[in-house]
Parts: structure tokens; C-alpha cells; sequence
């Protein structure tokens, strides 16, 4: 099937983009969030409190990217199953997906009960931090299967284009959770794990909604165990992605902390707003994500193509306003997040990669959406792999052996995203990632 990108139709996909992307970024933003109003009903516990919810919460981080991998892998084979015509088999994905989110949560649910205390004790290096921050765990794991199965929710949604229910239940349970905190810390008396009985509340409340919408949807509802094994193959590979970014982002603040704590300081500062600026460009991916999904399952090469060039158009317009705005920023908001001037000095130095860096991120999550959705997740693994070890790893390391500074570091985590950039334009120009049909 041919697609022909008129005006009205460039203004009708622009439309469609806006429409998955922006319910997407309320949900993405929902959680971080959340979590800023749960530490700072914690914070006025005390210092011990405080410290233990981060040293838990850097923890049960992890789960929530399972949940994020899962919902992403899900988007892709329901948007292909979507985009054929066949509403009924795109459901039948979530179905899967969330067989395996609830086992999945179930089996991270039991394992914190007799991992927490180790866990805790191995970041924080023991105390009444680590045994806090352990009780904490034990409770908030308990709301995994809920998390994931959120998760799974959310994923086969966006492939069947369904964009209000999501931000409800999406919302709904975290204003339950954001009302209930506070009410469980200090009225009841429960004090930090309070905290952790009021995210199980409002992530199970948040699967629960998921569950009965794919209820609603009446499909069959027995597991199969094949579909099942390929969603965990595209898992595995989202996966091994996210592991090399992790290590990428542990690295430099490693390198950073060895030249000295004002670096590390300043590295933080720029670190928080990239994920911040990552955020609002994973929005348009996951859009990207549904749409070609969509149009490969639709037999629709060429309009895949077409829509892999628009969104990473709408990718670099994104970039380029974030370069502004954080270009014009540069004198001030360093100063937001510390009052020392040796840190905000810091921050200056990695201040103009972060700005160079936005155009060319703009475009590399953007088509990591299209490749996404297209089910090319193993090329995008081994590329990040790459990049990873090809790039980032070495520039860093060398950064610190020739006393490079901050600029290095971030020299190094630009150099990994022109290392990914190339890449994707290679795999886009080649075609090889548009294969069509309802199963890739």
C-alpha cells in the first residue's frame, strides 16, 4: 500500500503524533513526579528516613525499567497486530504481556523479602539506614505486580492507539498515592514505611484498572506460552540495551567523583536534567513506536519510511528547543541546584556538550521509537553495545588518564550518541528495518 504524504496529510499526522505523544509524556512524567512529593513528605522525618528512601528507591528503580522495557516491547507487536486489522489479536499481546508482568512481579515480590536486608546493607554499607531502607523494600516490592502489569497495560494501549484511559488510571493512582502518603506517614503514624504502604496501594490500584480494561476487551484469557517466549526474546534485547546505558551513566559519575566532589556535584546537576530532557523525547518515541508498529502491520512500508522521516524531523525541532532553552539557562539554573560556585563553575564545563548534545539526541530517540515499533530491537542492542563499548567507555577512561575533567566525560556521552546517530541513519537509509506484516 502506497503513502502519499500531502499537506492535509502531514497536518493529520503531526495531529495523530501530538495525540499519542502528550497523554505519553503525562504518564511518563507521573511517576517522577510522584516521587518528588514521597521524598518530601519523607524528608521531614529526618536524615536517616530520608536516606533510606533513596538508598530503597535507587533499588526498586530497577523494577520500574523492567516495567518500562516491557511496555515498550509490548507497544511494538500490538501496533503491528493493530495496523493489519486485527484489534482482537493486538489485545491477545497484552493478554501475554501481562501473564508475564504478573509473574514476573510476583517472583520480584517474594525475592525482596530475603534480598532487601543484603541489598540495603551492600549500597548503604550498613546501619540504621540500611535496616530502614530494607523494611522499606520488603513492603514496596510488594506493589511490583501492579507495577508491571501497569506496565503491560500501557504498552498494548498505546498499540491499539488508545491514549485517555491510560493517563486516568495512570493518574488516578498516583493522586491516591500522593493523598495517602502523607495521611500514612504522619496521621496514622506508620512514619517511612508508610511511605512504602502507599506506593503498593497505588500500584496495585493501577494494575488492577489495566487488568479490567483488558477484561472489558473480552479475549481469551488463557496464557500461551509461545507468544510469551517471543515478547521475552524482544525483552531480552530492550533489556541488554537499557543494561549499557546504566553502565554508562554509573561510569561517568564514577570518573566524575574521582575529580573531585565539586565535578561530581556539577555532574549530577547536568545528569538530572538530560533524564529530564530524555523524558520529553521519549514521549515522541513512544509515539513513533505505535504509529509504525502500525503502518508495517498494515503492510504500509513506504508510509513507515515516511513517518520514520517526519518524526525524526519533529526529533531535531525537539532537540533544537531544548538547546535553546538550556543555552539561555546556563547562568541560572546551575544556580537552582547549589549555591556553591565552585559546582556551578563545573556545571558551566559540561554545559556546552549538554547543549550541543540535544539536536542529535532529539533525532537518536526518535528513531530508536521507529525501530522500536518496527520490532528491530536486536540491531538496536547490538548498536548501543557499540556505542557503549566502541565509544563512551574508552572517551571516559581516557578523560581520567589525561585529566580531562568534566569535559571529557561529556565529550565521551556525545561522542556515544554521534556513535548511535550514524548508526540509525545507516539502518534507516538501508531499509532493512521495515519489514511489514502483522508478525516480524
Amino acid at each position: 500500500m502506497s503513502h502519499v504524504a500531502t499537506p492535509g496529510t502531514s497536518r493529520a499526522t503531526l495531529r495523530r503524533i501530538a495525540g499519542l505523544a502528550l497523554p505519553a509524556l503525562v504518564v511518563l512524567a507521573a511517576e517522577p513526579v510522584y516521587v518528588l512529593v514521597d521524598t518530601a513528605v519523607v524528608g521531614h522525618l529526618g536524615r536517616v528516613p530520608l536516606a533510606a528512601l533513596a538508598v530503597g528507591g535507587t533499588v526498586m528503580t530497577l523494577i520500574a525499567w523492567l516495567g518500562t522495557v516491557m511496555a515498550y516491547g509490548t507497544t511494538g507487536r500490538a501496533a503491528r497486530r493493530y495496523g493489519a486489522g486485527d484489534r482482537a489479536a493486538a489485545v491477545a499481546e497484552g493478554v501475554q504481556a501481562s501473564w508475564l508482568a504478573l509473574a514476573v512481579g510476583v517472583a520480584v515480590a517474594l525475592a525482596m523479602q530475603v534480598v532487601a536486608g543484603p541489598l540495603a546493607h551492600a549500597v548503604a554499607g550498613g546501619g540504621e539506614v540500611a535496616d530502614a531502607a530494607a523494611q522499606w523494600m520488603r513492603i514496596a516490592a510488594l506493589g511490583a505486580p501492579g507495577l508491571l502489569l501497569a506496565a503491560a497495560g500501557n504498552g498494548w494501549m498505546r498499540g491499539v492507539q488508545e491514549t485517555r484511559r491510560p493517563v486516568v488510571y495512570v493518574l488516578g493512582a498516583n493522586v491516591l498515592s500522593a493523598l495517602l502518603c502523607p495521611l500514612l506517614v504522619y496521621p496514622v503514624g506508620l512514619g517511612l514505611p508508610g511511605s512504602a504502604v502507599a506506593n503498593v496501594v497505588a500500584q496495585t490500584l493501577g494494575g488492577l484498572l489495566f487488568a479490567r480494561a483488558l477484561i472489558a476487551e473480552r479475549a481469551a484469557l488463557r496464557p500461551d506460552l509461545s507468544v510469551i517466549r517471543r515478547q521475552l526474546a524482544v525483552s531480552r534485547d530492550l533489556l541488554m540495551r537499557g543494561a549499557a546505558f546504566q553502565i554508562c551513566f554509573l561510569s561517568a559519575t564514577a570518573v566524575a567523583a574521582r575529580f573531585g566532589a565539586a565535578s561530581v556535584a556539577a555532574h549530577q546537576i547536568a545528569v538530572q536534567l538530560f533524564f529530564f530532557t530524555a523524558l520529553a523525547l521519549d514521549a515522541v518515541a513512544i509515539a513513533a513506536q505505535s504509529l509504525v508498529g502500525a503502518a508495517l502491520g498494515g503492510d504500509d512500508a513506504e508510509g513507515a519510511r515516511w513517518l520514520a522521516r517526519r518524526i525524526a524531523l519533529l526529533g531535531v525541532v525537539c532537540g533544537l528547543v531544548f538547546a535553546v532553552l538550556i543555552g539561555l539557562g546556563s547562568g541560572v539554573v546551575p544556580g537552582w541546584f547549589s549555591p556553591d560556585a565552585e559546582v556551578r563553575d563545573q556545571a558551566m564545563v559540561a554545559w556546552s556538550w549538554f547543549v550541543a548534545m540535544q539536536p542529535l539526541a532529539g533525532v537518536v530517540f526518535a528513531l530508536d521509537g521507529v525501530l522500536i515499533g518496527a520490532g528491530d530491537v536486536r540491531f538496536l542492542r547490538n548498536l548501543t553495545v557499540v556505542a557503549t563499548l566502541g565509544g563512551f567507555l574508552p572517551a571516559i577512561w581516557a578523560a581520567y588518564a589525561l585529566d580531562l575533567g568534566l569535559g571529557g566525560i561529556w565529550a565521551g556521552l556525545v561522542l556515544m550518541i554521534v556513535i548511535r546517530l550514524v548508526g540509525l541513519l545507516l539502518r534507516m537509509r538501508s531499509g532493512r528495518w521495515a519489514v511489514v506484516g502483522a508478525v516480524r
